[in-house]
């Protein structure tokens, strides 16, 4: 009989497990045996960090990540097919959200195996509930391109989209490019649009703050190799 998938959220950041994995899911994670992890060194610090009681080499540790080939992910299938229960485990946040995941979550739904997301923080929904942006309407949009004129015609593009349809638009980068993204959003958009730049979302230096993009301006926060996400909304 086909088993369950679970989605499990890992923290966003150091700090106490607790304040931010609800306790109410540790049991169902320490039941599990098969891991299928973006990061098998992360996960299993993720994973000792909750005090599961299996002796963590006794665990099964699986690669998936955006390279993962669909072969691959059939032999992952098969597991769960044969009745084994087993859970995705992201780097960071909830798996499958601006991270590896997804193919193996629809591949799962296609061949009769539950899928079940367990609570946790993602920083996408942290960040829309604290911009005071529109929450009704939005879209995320992941990485923006990297080189800077196609990353600042991206930026406008996306902006145009806000105003004409009221939309909350929602990107990331890596922490060490934050600054050139910042940059490119204050370059490419107009004055009174407004940007919300949060960071280090759950963790004791978490900052959050919404203000036009002429505000950013006279106010640039120190945001290099500091996790964060950037929403943009007219």
């Amino acid at each position: 009989m086909a088993a369950n998938l679970y989605l499990i959220p890992n923290t966003l950041g150091p700090g106490e497990i607790h304040t931010v994995i609800p306790q109410g899911i540790l049991p169902v994670i320490h039941s599990l045996k098969v891991f299928f992890a973006e990061n098998i060194r992360n996960a299993r610090r993720f994973l000792i960090s909750t005090n599961i009681p299996t002796p963590i080499d006794d665990l099964l540790f699986l690669e998936l990540n955006r390279h993962s080939p669909d072969e691959k992910l059939q032999e992952y299938l098969k597991i769960m097919l044969d009745g084994e229960d087993a859970g995705i485990l992201s780097e960071a946040g909830m798996p499958a959200v601006a991270d590896p995941g997804a193919g193996l979550v629809r591949m799962a739904h296609l061949s009769g195996i539950r899928v079940r997301p367990l609570c946790g923080p993602s920083s996408v929904i942290l960040a829309l509930a604290a911009s005071g942006l529109n929450g009704q309407k939005f879209a995320f949009h992941g990485y923006l391109p990297i080189h800077t004129g196609v990353r600042e015609k991206t930026l406008r593009e996306l902006e145009r989209e806000s105003e004409q349809r009221g939309i909350t638009q929602a990107f990331m980068e890596t922490p060490y490019r934050n600054r050139a993204l910042f940059d490119s959003v204050l370059r490419a958009c107009r004055p009174d649009t407004l940007l919300c730049v949060a960071c280090d979302l759950t963790l004791e230096s978490e900052w959050i703050r919404t203000m036009p993009v002429a505000d950013w301006k006279k106010n640039r926060p120190d945001i290099h190799k500091r996790p964060a996400i950037f929403l943009l909304f007219r």
